[in-house]
């Protein structure tokens, strides 16, 4: 898996210079990202000689703003673009590629799991040409199962962790959850940052956590990768959606994510072209890729297949595989699913032919 985090010798349009005159400190290309080297970079990105709250918030306030007019008109047009039918058997194939196959219930059960984890094995029994999804998400205290489950299939095991769903624990106990979870196997964390924090303006304390639980990912090629919730509907603003999204890249996001899936509005086209907007803008000014994630409430693959167009459009198809996009979902792969069968048989399953995993 791509690691988002590597970087080119110096930002794209640049000499290398940060805003005080010395070399900004970027790793080679292909090198995972210190913590040293990712405090630098966004001191070289930002201009700002302290990253504290005053300091983070001149250059997050300083952004340009997002027309929500302009954001939800592009996201309309993008809605309706179709995918050829020449291309239709690509796009369904990407999609499953690209699912997080997700359980983030109360009631999860390590038999749950288990289920869960041969449905991502083995999506589509009767087509062994059928791909298996990105990754199986689960809670931190199913990893060992999950990951029992999945050895040698080359599907990730993702957890959320840092008291997901609300974020709001001390940050000890936030760096333990995520600890624990990357101890039992977990290859990818999905955190939340804690909204009350960036509301408020105090951005220094979502920097330093991220930045935390990256650290407590492991360090190298083999460490956990981290997508970085941004709770959108709690957000308020696209202004805010994009503040954040730019907050958890110069903290070393591997991934922004829109959604815990336990809040309304979950997932939404408008955002997520946002959020493709600020790591597109992202790329542009550092030659570093940042995946996007987009989970809860896309569950058709009509929905997932605009979300694709928008990731196309925006960022091209450099993003469009699971090192840089993902869907957070556990009811879009049957739907896929059904329409794959249909594309390759004429026609639809019955409701026996997909299980409900």
């Amino acid at each position: 898996m791509t690691h988002s985090a590597t970087e080119p010798a110096t930002a794209p349009g640049t000499s290398g210079q940060g805003g005080d005159g010395a070399v900004a400190v970027l790793p080679a290309a292909g090198t995972p990202a210190t913590s040293a080297q990712i405090l630098e970079r966004a001191h070289h990105l930002t201009g700002q000689a302290t990253l504290d709250d005053a300091g983070l918030a001149r250059y997050l306030r300083g952004l340009p703003g997002v027309d929500k007019v302009g954001a939800d008109g592009r996201a309309q047009m993008l809605g309706t673009r179709s995918i050829k039918t020449t291309a239709k058997a690509w796009a369904l194939d990407a999609t499953i590629r690209m699912i997080d196959l997700t359980t983030l219930e109360g009631a999860d059960t390590p038999g749950k799991v288990a289920s869960l984890a041969a449905k991502a094995k083995n999506p589509d029994p009767t087509d062994p040409t059928c791909p298996r999804v990105a990754a199986v998400c689960v809670y931190g205290d199913l990893v060992p199962q999950a990951r029992a489950a999945l050895e040698g299939t080359g599907i990730h095991v993702a957890a959320v962790a840092t008291a997901f769903p609300s974020g709001r624990a001390s940050r000890e106990v936030r760096l333990l959850d995520t600890r624990e979870a990357v101890a039992a196997g977990a290859d990818e964390i999905d955190m939340v940052i804690d909204r009350g924090a960036f509301l408020s303006g105090r951005f220094s304390a979502v920097f330093e956590d991220i930045m935390a639980v990256r650290e407590a990912c492991g360090t190298g090629p083999g460490r956990a990768h981290l997508k970085v919730i941004l709770e959108t509907g709690e957000l308020a603003t696209y202004d805010n959606v994009r503040r954040a999204s730019w907050l958890a890249m110069l903290a070393g996001a591997d991934f922004i994510k829109t959604s815990t899936g336990k809040v309304s509005p979950a997932a939404t086209l408008p955002v997520t072209v946002v959020m493709l907007e600020a790591v597109r803008d992202y790329h542009r000014a550092t030659g570093v890729h940042i995946g996007v994630k987009p989970a809860g409430g896309i569950s058709t693959t009509k929905d997932a297949f605009k979300y694709l167009v928008a990731v196309n459009e925006t960022v091209g198809e450099d993003w469009l595989n699971p090192d840089l996009f993902r869907f957070g979902a556990s009811s879009l792969l049957n739907d896929v699913l059904m329409q794959r069968h249909k594309l390759r048989t004429g026609a639809y399953s019955g409701s026996d032919y997909i299980s409900v995993g």
